[in-house]
């Protein structure tokens, strides 16, 4: 009997020996006839869906980045459009009068003259991300263009958050990359789904996107859960024990050196999370495959791509990037000047540094959105009242969820980022960050995903989210953080400062 299970068991294998089994998805069967090495070699070099020869990704996105065979856009055209795209640039009349001011030490009210006309200048230029995020789209396409758009987004918290880093506020860059994530976890997309879902039962999105998020959106809070819980097992045991000029003890100094050790080996295992999030996300396994080829993608994703490709970009792509370059200077130089108000404004205002750092500071780069946001929902308002039609325009089937891709990149990129440049600079920053601001950051990703599991949302999700940021501005109102946990945080010398 044994004998002739081995000789049928021979049998099989010899029959299958040197023939590769392709597994085929078609309307939801496998194929069972297998391809030969010359049909493989012809699927691997044709488009899955049309059965048209493939180009090289590369050659097709430098094409249609340096468009050619169209006519290029005009330098002067370009820049009209780029600083008329919206009239919040009128606040950038001010960049000059914030400059003014900062050299001026003799005004009245010094401080809080010019942190106020810093943040309103800076509100501008995060409306030129914006726009000029949205014309680079154009040139790049869906993919590439939506981690442009997105990266451009985060610029102005990234400048303000080097620039804490470099003036060693590290207690209150903590509080300021919880306050980002936290806005752009709850609060934007909150009235995103609130105001998107207002006319019709619920919004679309992409589901494997979706799934992808909740994942990096898990790990990077888990994350930081690891070292506050480390800290929390010790804390019994150790003291970081401070003297009078922000000296740490040997104790004190010892456990710094571990928290700095940790949360740099973290940094590099988050960065490489997501490059690979990355690249699977732009280059998929497969042939041909893209997030606009999955089965369940929605049918509004694919029109925005075509319209995409048919669309004129209103701004050449170079006076686009330079006036990147342009602004992004700007910004650092402003918030810069924005950083060193702060302390001062901060005591006058009795406003607590987790305060400010959770809530105000994100709130500059909202305010852009929040106001074109306003303004296009008071038109929309209006137009329904006066116009003659009852629905002239019909709702959005696709929900708008960039803020949660944000969110996770500055998680996931800048967050490392920051930690191994304050490595690079020999500044302390490192990821515990207290408990108060963790359990914020896991239960806004709880939420978050849970809202988004069906890959649906409706105006009710959206109001929830927001009503969980409020509850969180609340609390944080009353928090004065944890004083070891900033101990931590010193450079060398720096006194300690009372919350």
């Amino acid at each position: 009997m044994a004998e002739r299970r081995a000789t049928h068991t021979r049998q099989n294998t010899d029959s299958v020996s040197g023939i590769q089994i392709i597994s085929q998805e078609c309307n939801g069967q496998l194929s069972p006839k297998p391809l030969s090495a010359t049909e493989l070699d012809s699927v691997n070099h044709q488009d899955l869906e049309t059965g048209e020869p493939l180009r090289s990704r590369f050659k097709t996105t430098c094409d249609r980045f340096l468009r050619r065979g169209k006519t290029p856009v005009g330098v002067i055209q370009s820049i009209k459009k780029i600083y008329g795209c919206s009239w919040l640039n009128l606040l950038l009349l001010l960049t000059p009068v914030a400059w003014w001011a900062h050299f001026d030490e003799n005004m009245v009210d010094y401080h809080t003259a010019v942190f106020s006309l810093c943040f309103l200048t800076i509100i501008p230029h995060e409306c030129l991300f914006d726009y000029c995020g949205e014309q680079m789209a154009l040139y790049c396409g869906k993919d590439l263009g939506d981690l442009i758009t997105i990266t451009l987004n985060n610029a102005v918290e990234v400048t303000l958050a080097i620039i804490l880093l470099l003036k060693c506020e590290l207690k209150l860059l903590q509080s300021t990359i919880t306050g980002v994530v936290l806005l752009h976890l709850l609060l934007v997309p909150g009235a995103a789904f609130l105001t998107g879902g207002a006319r019709i039962w619920e919004q679309d999105l992409h589901p494997a996107h979706t799934q992808l998020n909740h994942t990096l959106l898990t790990v990077g809070v888990l994350a930081l859960l690891l070292p506050a819980s480390f800290y929390a097992a010790i804390s019994g045991s150790t003291s970081s024990g401070i003297s009078a000029n922000g000296e740490l003890s040997d104790l004190g100094s010892s456990t710094q050196t571990d928290f700095l050790t940790m949360s740099r080996g973290l940094a590099v295992l988050l960065l490489l999370i997501y490059i690979c999030s990355r690249i699977f996300y732009h280059n998929p396994p497969g042939a041909g495959n893209n997030s606009l080829t999955h089965s369940l993608t929605p049918a509004q994703l694919k029109a925005y791509e075509a319209k995409l490709q048919e669309e004129e970009p209103d701004v050449n792509q170079w006076v686009c990037i330079g006036a990147l370059i342009i602004n992004i200077a700007v910004v650092a130089v402003t918030s810069e000047w924005l950083v060193d108000s702060i302390e001062p404004v901060r005591h006058v205002s009795n406003i607590t540094e987790e305060w400010f750092g959770l809530v105000l500071i994100p709130f500059v780069s909202f305010s852009a959105d929040g106001a074109v946001a306003a303004g296009y929902f008071l038109q929309k308002a209006s137009r329904r009242v006066w116009s003659k039609t009852k629905d002239p325009e019909p709702p959005n089937t696709l929900a708008k969820a960039e803020a949660i891709d944000l969110s996770i990149q500055f998680v996931l990129l800048w967050m490392p980022v920051l930690t191994l440049l304050g490595w690079c600079t020999g500044k302390p920053f490192n990821l515990l960050f207290d408990f108060f601001e963790v359990a914020l950051l896991l239960g806004a990703c709880f939420l978050v995903n849970f809202v988004t599991a069906d890959s649906k949302t409706n105006w009710a999700e959206g109001f929830i989210l927001l009503s969980f940021y409020a509850m969180m501005v609340l609390c944080t109102w009353y928090y004065t953080g944890e004083s070891d946990v900033s101990s931590l945080l010193l450079c060398p010398g720096q006194p300690t400062t009372d919350a």
